[in-house]
């Protein structure tokens, strides 16, 4: 307990200072978290040859196929800081940044088939499809923690995609233990309910809410309080959904964490299960709901 608790605070500090940074310190750091989550990814499920021990998932040796995507993330994530930076409001930048990562998942699925066409039969065709989905899964949707924070009012969007995890999970678990009566996801998590759940987005939005209302103690002007509580309240939903799929996934393949690279909290797959759900969408609420009523 001890050690989680100690790293616990060590990681919000760092998500702090990486918040308040933004720019190229926080695409740096959602890059390497990318990097390691996705080495979890595909060692876990298989995509690469490998032990799935975590003791050895943490001994990082690549084989070509991972190679390839790590190689790829780092692509990715430099193609976006050069974009972040480039002249033009912030819709520019935001559509730019939309082709240029279709480009790079699709670029990214031909480096993929040309490693198996050329080293057949070393990979199955499972394993190309399981090293394309984990660099969706991983760098693509954690990207979206960098992209919301040049949004506009980027520094409490970005506040959000953290706040609302994990004030949903301390609001899922005392509305669970208060009043839970019907299981949710019995057979992936015993002890979430369906009260719990409720509980959870209810203080998720009620904590977005009063982000906003720190927004327009910033800004007057600003009135994004039907914005935030809709996007909080959305942002919990999928952030218990990407619990849940983290834990799927960590149940079809007989793994208690991803690895055990944090002390007390397991791997990064382990740690931001929910922010690679919640990012993406926060990000996209954020583009539909504020944007449009910016200038």
């Amino acid at each position: 307990m001890r050690e989680r608790i100690i790293s616990g605070l060590v990681i919000a500090l760092l998500v702090v200072l990486f918040g308040i940074a933004g720019g190229p310190a926080l695409g740096a750091a959602m890059m390497l978290c990318a990097l390691i989550g996705y080495h979890e990814l595909v060692t876990v499920t298989g995509a690469v040859k490998g032990s799935r021990d975590i003791r050895e998932i943490g001994k990082f040796r690549p084989e070509l196929l991972e190679t390839a995507g790590l190689c790829m993330t780092v692509i990715y994530y430099a193609g976006l800081m050069v974009l972040s930076h480039r002249r033009g409001d912030v819709l520019t930048i935001m559509q730019a940044q939309d082709r240029y990562t279709l480009g790079i998942l699709i670029c990214t699925f031909f480096v993929f088939m040309l490693v198996y066409v050329l080293t057949f039969p070393r990979y199955h065709g499972e394993q190309i499809m399981s090293s394309l989905f984990a660099f969706l899964y991983v760098p693509v949707l954690l990207s979206f923690v960098y992209r919301a924070r040049i949004l506009p009012y980027g520094l409490f969007i970005y506040a959000l995609i953290f706040v609302s995890s994990s004030i949903c999970d301390v609001c899922a678990l005392a509305a669970g233990m208060a009043f839970g009566r019907h299981k949710m996801a019995p057979e992936l998590s015993p002890k979430k309910t369906v009260e719990g759940a409720i509980g959870g987005v209810a203080g998720a939005a009620a904590t977005a809410f009063l982000v906003a209302l720190a927004v327009h103690a910033v800004d007057p002007d600003a009135d994004v309080r039907v914005a935030f509580t809709v996007i909080g309240a959305c942002a919990a939903v999928f952030g218990m959904t990407g619990d849940l799929a983290a834990s799927a996934i960590k149940r079809n393949h007989g793994i208690k964490d991803y690895s055990n690279l944090i002390p007390g909290h397991g791997g990064i797959l382990d740690r931001f299960d929910s922010i690679i759900f919640t990012a993406p969408v926060i990000w996209l609420l954020g583009a539909l709901l504020i944007l449009p009523g910016i200038g």
